[in-house]
């Protein structure tokens, strides 16, 4: 099974959005809200494009 977005409300009604992986852990959480769905769902394409090509910056040295 593929992973997945879920996109959905907080407490204060903001939107969010957290990826899980295809067994359903929680792999990534928005780090903020917002206050569309447009906006979370803008978020989310954003990490798409985004992600695939990010390198890692190691900072633990």
């Amino acid at each position: 099974m593929a992973g997945k977005f879920e996109l959905y409300k907080d407490k204060s009604g903001e939107f969010r959005f957290r990826l899980k992986a295809g067994n359903g852990e929680v792999i990534a959480t928005s780090s903020e809200s917002y206050k569309t769905k447009a906006a979370a769902e803008n978020g989310i394409e954003s990490i798409k494009k985004n992600a695939a090509d990010a390198k890692v910056d190691d900072q633990t040295d």
